[in-house]
C-alpha cells in the first residue's frame, strides 16, 4: 500500500511538474508576443489582423495569387515607410523603399536570415544561403577566392558550348510558330551550373524531362507553402496531416543527384592526383566542387562531405534556377521591344561582325548595351523577388520602433518600381542603366543579387552567363514576343517565374 501511495505521489509530482512547465514556457511565449505586438502597433498594417493568427487567413494559397496580392499590398503602402503584417505570432515588416532597406542590410547586427528560412535547412543545410553568425562568415571567407574573375573566366568554354547546343535545339523551333522556350533555357542552365559547380556533363539539354528540375521546381512549391501556411510550421502536424511525404520524396531526389556527383567527383580527383598527365588535363577545366575539396579554413581544416553537401546543393539550385529564369524574363522583354533588339544586334554587330567564334573575355566588356538589357530585365523581374531577415537587436526604421525577433521582408520586386529612382517603372527602358543616367541613384534602389555583407557571391558569374547565352541567342535569331505582360502571372515562390512559361518565335538570322 505505501508502495503504491509512493508511486502515485510521484506520478503526481511528475504531472504537476509537466503541467507547471508547460504553464512558464506558454507564458513565456506569450509575454514575448505581447511585447512584440505592443512595441510594434504604430507602424502600419493590414486590417483584420487576428491574435495568434495574424494575417494569414487572408493569404491566397495560390502562388501567383500570393504574389498578386503581395504586390497590391506594397502599391497600398507605397506612401507609407514601412509595412507590418502578421504570420501567425511572427511579424514581418516589409520593406521597399532604398532608405529602409540600407538600414539593415547594411547593419552587421542583422546578417541572420528570417526564420521561415529554417524551412530550407533540410534542402540545403546550413549553407552559404541559410547559415548565420560565425559559421556564415566562415564559410564566406573560405569560398569567395572560388568566385574570383579569373576563375570565372575558365567557366566561359563550358558557358560557349552549352549555348551552341541550346541554338541547335532552337533552330529546330525557328519559323514554325510560337513554343515555350521556357524549358530550353532551364535545361541549358542547368548543364552550365554542373559542368562548373560539380565538373559534370549531365546532357539535361537532351533529356527534356529532367527529374531533378522537375524535383527543384516542386520542392521550391512545397516550402514557399510551407511558409505562408503558420499551422503546418511544427513538424510534427506538417508530416502527419501536411505535404511532408511529398516534400521527402523530392527532397531524396536533389540530395540522391548532388551526393552521387561529389563521391564521383572526389574519387576522380583522387585517381588524377596520382597521374601527372591527367592532372594537368584536370587543370584546364576546374570546377567550384574541385575547390571545395581541397578548400581550408583559416586553421587548416577541409569542408567536410556535409558541408561540401550542403555548399553544392546550394549552387545547384541558386545557380540554375534564378539565372535560367533571369534569361527567360530577358528573352521576353527583348522580344517585345523590336527597338531593343535591334540595339542589342547593332551592339553584337560592331563586336562580331559576320564570325560565329565562341565569346571572350574581351567581348564581354564590350556588350555594354547588353548588360544593360540585363540589368533593366532584372530590375522588373528580380530572380529573388523577396528575402528576409531577422532583427537582431531592437532599431528605428524610418522613427518606427522594431523589436528584436522580428523579421524584415525585403521586396526587390517592389523596391526596383520606386518612381523616385525609375520614373514610369513599369516601363522597359535599358538605357536607365547607362553610366549617364545611374549617376547619383540610391546604392539600394536596385538589388537583384540583395546588397551589403550578404550579396549574392555568384552575382559575376550570373550576368556572365546572362550575356553569353543571350548574345548566343541574339546572333542567331530575331526574337518575337507572343504574350502581352499581364498574361505572364509571375509566381512569386523562391524564384520568380512566370507561371505559363515564356512563348515566343524565332527566325533565323
Amino acid at each position: 500500500m505505501a508502495i503504491a501511495l509512493g508511486v502515485y505521489t510521484l506520478g503526481s509530482f511528475a504531472v504537476a511538474t509537466f503541467v507547471g512547465l508547460l504553464t512558464y514556457l506558454t507564458y513565456q511565449l506569450l509575454s514575448r508576443y505581447l511585447h512584440k505586438w505592443s512595441e510594434m502597433k504604430a507602424i502600419p498594417g493590414l486590417e483584420g489582423t487576428y491574435p495568434i493568427l495574424g494575417n494569414a487567413l487572408q493569404f491566397k494559397t495560390n502562388a501567383g495569387d500570393f504574389f498578386c496580392q503581395l504586390v497590391e499590398y506594397t502599391n497600398q503602402f507605397r506612401n507609407a515607410p514601412l509595412m507590418k503584417i502578421w504570420i501567425g505570432p511572427v511579424p514581418f515588416i516589409v520593406l521597399f523603399h532604398a532608405e529602409t532597406i540600407e538600414t539593415v542590410l547594411n547593419n552587421p547586427k542583422h546578417m541572420d536570415k528570417a526564420y521561415a528560412y529554417k524551412f530550407l535547412h533540410p534542402w540545403l543545410g546550413t549553407g552559404l544561403l541559410t547559415s548565420t553568425g560565425n559559421k556564415w562568415r566562415r564559410r564566406r571567407k573560405m569560398l569567395t577566392p572560388t568566385f574570383h574573375f579569373s576563375i570565372l573566366t575558365e567557366f566561359l568554354e563550358v558557358m560557349n558550348e552549352q549555348a551552341e547546343v541550346l541554338i541547335e535545339k532552337l533552330e529546330k523551333q525557328a519559323g514554325k510558330g510560337a513554343f515555350n522556350c521556357f524549358n530550353y533555357i532551364t535545361l541549358c542552365a542547368l548543364d552550365i551550373i554542373c559542368e562548373t559547380a560539380m565538373g559534370k556533363k549531365i546532357y539535361a539539354q537532351s533529356n527534356y524531362d529532367s527529374e531533378y528540375v522537375r524535383c527543384v521546381y516542386k520542392m521550391s512549391d512545397i516550402i514557399t507553402r510551407r511558409q505562408r501556411m503558420p499551422w503546418y510550421w511544427p513538424d510534427l502536424v506538417y508530416y502527419f496531416l501536411g505535404e511532408g511525404r511529398e516534400h521527402n520524396k523530392s527532397l531524396k531526389v536533389l540530395h540522391s543527384f548532388t551526393e552521387s556527383v561529389i563521391n564521383e567527383r572526389a574519387e576522380y580527383i583522387a585517381y588524377i592526383e596520382s597521374d601527372s598527365e591527367s592532372d594537368q588535363g584536370m587543370k584546364k577545366r576546374r570546377a567550384f566542387l574541385d575547390m571545395l575539396l581541397k578548400t581550408t579554413d583559416e586553421d587548416g581544416n577541409k569542408l567536410t562531405h556535409k558541408d561540401i553537401q550542403e555548399e553544392v546543393d546550394t549552387f545547384m539550385f541558386r545557380g540554375h534556377d534564378t539565372t535560367a529564369a533571369s534569361m527567360n524574363w530577358a528573352v521576353h522583354l527583348i522580344g517585345s521591344h523590336p527597338e531593343v533588339q535591334k540595339k542589342v544586334q547593332q551592339e553584337l554587330q560592331e563586336v562580331f561582325g559576320q564570325s560565329d567564334r565562341p565569346i571572350n573575355t574581351e567581348d564581354l566588356k564590350k556588350l555594354r548595351y547588353l548588360e544593360c538589357v540585363i540589368k533593366e530585365s532584372l530590375r522588373l523581374f528580380p530572380a529573388v523577388p523577396f528575402f528576409a531577415r531577422s532583427i537582431c537587436e531592437d532599431c528605428h526604421i524610418n522613427g518606427f520602433k522594431v523589436p528584436k525577433g522580428a523579421n524584415a521582408i525585403i521586396m526587390p520586386y517592389a523596391l526596383h518600381r520606386d518612381p523616385r529612382y525609375f520614373p514610369n517603372p513599369e516601363e522597359f527602358r535599358p538605357e536607365r542603366f547607362l553610366p549617364e543616367n545611374s549617376e547619383g541613384r540610391h546604392a539600394y534602389s536596385f538589388i537583384p543579387f540583395s546588397a551589403g555583407l550578404r550579396n549574392c557571391i555568384g552575382q559575376r558569374f550570373a550576368v556572365m552567363e546572362e550575356k553569353v547565352v543571350l548574345a548566343s541567342i541574339l546572333r542567331n535569331f530575331k526574337i518575337e514576343a507572343t504574350q502581352e505582360r499581364e498574361e505572364l502571372r509571375p509566381l512569386g515562390e523562391l524564384i520568380l517565374r512566370p507561371e505559363k512559361g515564356i512563348w515566343i518565335k524565332l527566325e533565323k538570322r
